[in-house]
């Protein structure tokens, strides 16, 4: 950030108006939606995915289909960055709205043809295949999603509430996984287990086409960002904002992925990870996938919570106060899981959520005010998408794989703890951003 970027006074006080409640409506409503989408993805391919998709691979070696299946969470987010540029680019040039609606029908499209397709046994070795393209759309999808939807909440906001209505978007995520892991819980609590790997994981998945058509409605009546009006009118977009970024912004763009890698890290582990975990130390299904829902309603209430916190004492702070959170309760978290009560495993899970939370309500507010308006879309969402390749894309493959060469679930801890200190030293060497003026 330039510091000669003029800071604006807080606005005073006042009462939402309906267009900032449309906002705040479509922003959470179509995160919600993609990241449902994504995550329950990458929760089926910790239960079911390995012996449906993969299970010549366990033939050959124990293990091997369940790495695979885990790792094919990673692969989409390589894709990540493409989606963040082409929308980027898009997004910066004709605007936010239209980038957030093909976002949405991309990633809905993509969910429901998997929950389509013929497993292994049916198609041989097109089914894998198949697979892992639809999840590379879902990728694409995810990486243009965020950008977007930060930029429409933080852009309509007060001046001094843009961390709170960028906080919007960001429960997007623990709603979506509470929706998702709600779901998984109640088609495994009906069916058997024959019958959930028969056709009942495919529920979920078809249960996309209903969220997507509701998400489409609430995003379609949401007017442009007025920061990208004014850019129209000032005639003052550029032609060539990923050139302007990279040119300009670099050391932006590295920051923003370095702020983000713990925290999705850590999430991953939350949204992947410790389901399969919680059930190979001897849990039962329906209790680790409530205790996953415990510790996503944990992660909404500080994520929202956290971005209000920054609008009072900055985003830097917020952040700080985050992943030193996370970085303490790493061993503590793993030592309460490997006890194989479910009431302590749950504890683990609600207690990472603070630290969740606070590294992750003040983002949007953050990375929109790093950039200026002319490569914001850009730059954010770029970001973004490469703190998610550094940091969750293969968290929970790296867990799977740490656990098995060391024996013990603490070497996980270690791994998010060390990636802590990557992301406190990134945000700490960021400018306080809180007030600047968004339109220049």
């Amino acid at each position: 950030m330039s510091d000669s970027v003029r800071h604006t006074a807080p606005a005073p006080s006042s009462a939402r108006t309906r267009e900032e409640r449309r906002v705040l409506a479509s922003t959470l409503a179509g995160t919600t939606i993609e990241w449902y989408d994504f995550f329950i993805y990458a929760q089926a391919a910790s239960l079911v995915f390995a012996p449906l998709f993969f299970a010549p691979l366990g033939e050959e070696s124990a293990g091997l289909s369940e790495l695979v299946s885990l790792a094919t969470i990673g692969i989409s987010f390589l894709f990540r960055p493409l989606g963040a540029i082409m929308a980027g680019r898009f997004g910066d040039r004709l605007g936010r709205k239209k980038m957030l609606v093909l976002t949405l029908l991309l990633m809905g499209g993509a969910t429901t043809l998997i929950g389509l397709l013929p497993t292994y046994a049916g198609i041989g070795i097109a089914a894998p295949i198949l697979l892992i393209v639809l999840r590379i759309v879902q990728g694409f999808s995810a990486g243009g999603e965020w950008g977007g939807a930060a930029l429409m909440a933080v852009e309509h906001a007060p001046t001094h509430k843009r961390g709170l209505f960028g906080a919007y978007p960001q429960i997007g995520v623990p709603i979506g996984l509470i929706l998702a892991t709600g779901v998984l819980w109640l088609i495994t609590s009906l069916t058997t287990e024959d019958q959930f790997l028969s056709w009942g994981w495919r529920i979920p998945f078809l249960f996309s086409v209903v969220l997507i058509i509701g998400g489409y409605i609430i995003r379609r009546i949401v007017e442009e960002s007025p920061v990208f009006q004014e850019m129209l009118t000032r005639r003052a977009h550029s032609s060539a904002p990923l050139r302007d970024l990279f040119r300009s912004h670099t050391r932006g763009v590295v920051l923003t992925a370095l702020i983000f890698v713990a925290n999705n890290a850590a999430g991953y582990l939350l949204i992947a990870y410790f389901i399969g975990y919680g059930t190979s130390l001897g849990l039962s299904r329906p209790s680790v996938l409530a205790a996953t829902v415990a510790g996503a309603v944990g992660w909404l209430v500080f994520t929202l919570w956290a971005g209000g916190l920054s609008d009072r004492i900055g985003r830097v702070r917020t952040f700080q106060i985050g992943y030193a959170a996370l970085f303490v309760w790493m061993i503590p978290m793993f030592l309460l899981m490997q006890t194989a009560d479910v009431l302590q495993f749950a504890l683990a899970i609600v207690v990472l959520s603070f630290g969740l939370g606070l590294s992750y309500g003040p983002m949007s507010a953050l990375y929109a005010e790093m950039f200026p308006p002319q490569v914001r879309y850009s730059g954010v969402s770029i970001g973004y998408a490469l703190g998610a390749i550094l940091g969750g894309a293969f968290a929970p493959t790296i867990a799977q794989a740490l656990v098995r060469s060391t024996g013990t679930a603490v070497s996980v801890g270690v791994y998010i703890m060390a990636l802590s200190v990557v992301s406190i030293i990134a945000v700490s060497l960021v400018r306080e951003p809180r007030g600047v003026d968004l339109h220049t």
